[in-house]
């Protein structure tokens, strides 16, 4: 692939816009350092030095698409709480379109990261993983129907927090059905949830996702082929990414076509969010009118922006431009 191509592409991806719906949390950072050891345990203790929320899971994909120049209309849900409201403020900072339900029966999902130095020491998580209500799941489809017609592509982004659940699934792939044109619906996955995804036109596992998903353990090419072929078979879905870390992308167009994208990172602190990138930058490079192929392409190489910093980060398209002037032209092989 051409580096005066991507570079179009990139700059191509400003004004697009993608919908995404599904578990929103705030990502709570604590980071300090240890000089000494707990004498009431043996675990280090973290003087914290400083404090710092960001948005997480669907959020953090919403963030995404906006770094990147693109438009985004966040849809989920938040408890009445203090956490919830910083939420709300969080994406206002961000400049998302938000439709946040607030379901007075579920605390706002909350993951509180301790770090020292850039090692993180232990993650505390405050959820309760449960289906919406009748009333709110009928507010968010009310919702749904007014704008769905507007947006080319939707994200998924289930983090197995109950939002994407099978009564949703069931009504929202019925509601996408009618609409003239169709948009694209692409999933970040949850293995749990793996049987509620069929028929979409994408899903973006890494590689223990695909495992999980087909039932065996993927360690290379051929055991990446087998999975991928597996979830084909499951799910009938449209196309396949199996992110592979440092080993780059398979990109199945189907069963049978599989391309492998090389990994564009230079240098890995921190996977967080890694994925949530992927699936955003493949989302708004397919709202833009790119191939799949060339969606992807740009998607790796915003991933590995992002895990060269600490915690959830976000890709700008100057960061991605200067990546691509920066590294050799990928070449994208068949396998």
């Amino acid at each position: 692939m051409k580096r005066k191509f991507i570079r179009e592409a990139v700059r191509g991806l400003a004004g697009g816009k993608v919908m995404i719906i599904g578990d929103l949390m705030l990502d709570h950072y604590m980071i300090g350092s240890v000089e000494r050891i707990s004498p009431e345990a043996p675990v280090p203790v973290v003087r914290v030095e400083r404090e710092t929320s960001l948005l997480g899971g669907a959020g953090n994909v919403a963030r995404n698409i906006v770094s990147l120049g693109g438009e985004a209309l966040l849809i989920s849900t938040v408890g009445t709480d203090e956490d919830g409201a910083r939420l709300d403020r969080l994406c206002n900072k961000a400049q998302l379109n938000t439709k946040l339900i607030r379901d007075p029966a579920r605390p706002t999902t909350k993951k509180t990261r301790i770090i020292a130095g850039t090692q993180q020491v232990v993650r505390v998580d405050q959820e309760l993983s449960v289906p919406l209500q009748d009333a709110e799941l009928d507010q968010l489809f009310n919702h749904l129907q007014m704008v769905l017609p507007g947006f080319p592509v939707i994200v998924l982004s289930d983090y197995g927090k109950g939002f994407i659940c099978p009564e949703f699934m069931c009504r929202f792939m019925e509601m996408v059905a009618q609409c003239d044109p169709r948009p694209m619906v692409l999933v970040d996955p949850k293995t749990v949830n793996y049987d509620l995804y069929h028929g979409v036109d994408l899903l973006t596992p890494n590689t223990k996702e695909a495992g999980e998903g087909a039932g065996l353990p993927v360690k290379g090419q051929d055991t990446v082929i087998r999975a991928g072929r597996a979830l084909f078979d499951r799910l009938g879905c449209r196309n396949l990414l199996v992110t592979m870390g440092g080993d780059g992308m398979a990109l199945f167009e189907g069963p049978g076509k599989v391309t492998h994208i090389p990994t564009f990172a230079r240098k890995v602190f921190d996977v967080t969010g890694a994925g949530d990138t992927v699936i955003a930058t493949v989302a708004l490079a397919l709202a833009s009118g790119l191939d799949l192929s060339a969606a992807c392409t740009l998607a790796n190489y915003a991933a590995g922006i992002v895990v060269g910093q600490v915690g959830a980060a976000t890709a700008t398209p100057t960061d991605v431009l200067e990546a691509v002037d920066e590294l050799p032209e990928p070449t994208l092989t068949q396998w």
